[in-house]
């Protein structure tokens, strides 16, 4: 389990400055592996600090939480508080976030367990790609009288297929081995085969005002269709190799790891929190705001949610609350919330040296991704060290003058900057090295620096 230096240093590779907001969540993250190596008596008293992230938006506080969720590939989902309403409202139910939740606890472990059995998978797919692709290979079924079902004798018999000489063995035997040598040389990726498929659920209904999927209402009652199609070889692949790893895995012990690792793992990122932050006079609009304050609260208090893969436990999860608090203040939140949020950070607004640094520094860096962009069209996208401090310095102002969306604001300006050689760009010529420097800068962007014309950098 890394550290809590070490998850600032790996947090630092992607997100400039905020300190103070990197230590807290490293902080937590790490007291989830303390409380790990403790008694099962003592772990069951030990809950979670949950944290209050204050900042403008564009300064990092979403990218934080996602990537510490990244770090240890614990469940992650973000939601925004605003999305839900009080019991009685039309929406959605607060309890849907620890259903989501769970959904993609899912997702991870059954993906960990599909990376286990792989290679095997991948060679139970060849050998029936090959046995697919041999002539004769589709097997004759037997008609079936639909009586038989209901009456419970299922399907007859098919009929014994005739046995093969030993010298026909050993022709199939031949054929097999040489399209198996084919095909793992890439020659037969444009062969037609027909695999069986699952037919695509039904989408969602509309019953009530709320949106819902009938496939997840009904869950597995419904017997799974499936029908045969035709496709390449380089398409069905994945479809096979899908249907091997399935095979390959106990999804009753997946669902059941994945509820623990919800429970005891799980982060929720609820963003905009300040939003339903109200003053309790208030009227109109507001009426439903401490409501959903109030709904919410037991699920961070800790509870039992019922979900189709069995109940959770809330009382372990950890939560991170995230707004600008422009209008309203976190004490505007109803007390017993406040109280479960016990850390508060602000993170600052971004600085011109910020956005220099943010332009240099992080592995995905936006400089990094339109040089990455223009790559295939032939041109090697560079930059001045003079170009990167004008860029920075446009941004800058740009939020000071207007509505300050933080670091998003670089992409607005890369954009505008960019507009002529990502257009032009076309691959039709030679590999050409473009550098901007800071005179660059300057003609393509303090034309447009102006009252008339700051439009263009609003996003």
């Amino acid at each position: 389990m890394m550290t809590p230096k070490q998850i600032v240093d790996a947090l630092d590779r992607y997100i400039i400055g905020q300190d103070e907001a990197k230590r807290a969540v490293a902080i937590a993250l790490r007291n989830r592996y303390r409380r790990s190596c403790l008694s099962e008596e003592l772990r069951e008293e030990i809950t979670p600090k949950n944290i209050i992230m204050l900042g403008p938006t564009g300064v990092g506080k979403t990218e934080i939480a996602r990537r510490l969720a990244k770090l240890v590939d614990a469940p992650f989902i973000k939601v925004e508080a605003t999305k839900f309403t009080e019991v009685g409202y039309v929406g959605k139910d607060v309890e849907s976030m620890i259903r989501d939740l769970v959904e993609e606890s899912i997702r991870l472990t059954k993906n960990l367990r599909m990376n286990e059995v792989k290679p095997a998978a991948e060679a139970a797919t060849e050998a029936r790609i090959v046995e697919l692709l041999l002539p004769n290979a589709k097997k004759q079924r037997q008609p079936v009288n639909p009586l038989q079902y209901l009456l419970g004798a299922g399907p007859s018999q098919p009929a014994e297929e005739p046995k093969l000489t030993e010298e026909e063995q050993e022709k199939h035997r031949t054929l097999r081995e040489q399209t198996l040598a084919r095909l793992r040389a890439g020659q037969l990726e444009n062969e037609i085969i027909e695999i069986e498929v699952e037919e695509s659920a039904s989408g969602p209904i509309l019953a009530m005002g709320v949106d819902m999927d009938l496939g997840s209402v009904l869950g597995d009652m419904l017997p799974k269709k499936h029908k045969l199609k035709k496709m390449p070889v380089s398409q069905a692949r994945p479809i096979l190799l899908q249907q091997e790893s399935e095979k390959r895995i106990d999804m009753d012990d997946v669902n059941r790891m994945a509820l623990l690792n919800a429970e005891q793992n799980g982060i929720i990122f609820l963003d905009e929190i300040d939003k339903i932050a109200g003053a309790a006079n208030r009227g109109g609009a507001d009426v439903s705001r401490e409501g959903v304050q109030r709904d919410i609260l037991p699920i961070v208090e800790g509870t039992t949610v019922s979900t189709k893969y069995g109940p959770i436990k809330t009382d372990f999860i950890l939560f991170i609350g995230a707004g600008a608090f422009h209008v309203s203040k976190v004490s505007d939140l109803i007390p017993e919330l406040q109280g479960r949020f016990p850390i508060r950070v602000t993170l600052k607004d971004l600085t011109e040296e910020d956005f220099y640094n943010i332009l240099t520094q992080p592995d995905n860096a936006v400089t990094k991704q339109y040089a990455a962009l223009l790559r295939p069209d032939h041109v090697n996208l560079s930059f001045t060290e003079d170009a990167l401090k004008e860029i920075a310095k446009f941004a800058y102002r740009a939020n000071e003058q207007n509505e300050n969306i933080g670091a998003r604001r670089l992409h607005t300006v890369m954009e505008n900057l960019l507009n002529d050689i990502s257009f032009n760009a076309n691959g039709q010529h030679p590999m050409i090295d473009v550098v901007i420097d800071g005179d660059y800068v300057d003609a393509h962007l303090s034309a447009e620096w102006s009252e008339d014309n700051i439009h263009k950098y609003i996003l």
